[in-house]
């Protein structure tokens, strides 16, 4: 798999690709590069659509759960994003505690959580519900809060803040 450069087009948001001959795999490869620098450090979240873009564009072929963070400080800019536990093709053991720790050694205010749905099905378990409860009372007691757990599937994302959940 070949990894490209991406240089800035003449016009704001375009793109200019070194190669000539570019595949499919290599357009899902800039995609990941692209989502992976809009949510580095630094980033303002300037919607929810947006995010929810790029979260499914890192985290929807993986073919076993995966819970991830993305850390944001008091102006919601991003702090960092990491993928904090993995799973199986139907589940991921979650530690709040572990949630906790990350979100203190970020000094983060906010944290969006997300994980995917390895069948493609973005539509929020009744353990995802409680997981993100659960969570966001752990968050809670230092002072972080809980801005929205998105659920990454094949073609969508599920926010539960958008679903009422949160």
């Amino acid at each position: 798999m070949r990894f490209h450069k991406l240089k800035a087009g003449s016009e704001p948001g375009t793109y200019i690709v070194a190669s000539s001959e570019v595949t499919e795999e290599d357009i899902m490869t800039m995609a990941k590069q692209l989502s992976r620098k809009r949510l580095s450090r630094g980033r303002t979240i300037s919607s929810a659509i947006e995010v929810k873009d790029h979260l499914r564009n890192l985290m929807h072929e993986y073919e076993s759960e995966v819970f991830g963070l993305l850390l944001l400080d008091t102006k919601h800019r991003i702090l960092a994003f990491c993928e904090l536990f993995y799973g199986t093709i139907d589940s991921a053991t979650i530690y709040p505690r572990e949630v906790v720790k990350e979100a203190l050694k970020h000094n983060a205010a906010a944290v969006i959580l997300v994980h995917n749905h390895p069948s493609g099905d973005s539509d929020p378990s009744q353990a995802d519900k409680l997981l993100t409860e659960r969570l966001k009372n752990a968050l809670a007691l230092i002072d972080v809060r809980v801005l929205d757990h998105i659920v990454v599937g094949t073609d969508s994302c599920t926010s539960l803040s958008e679903c009422g959940y949160l």
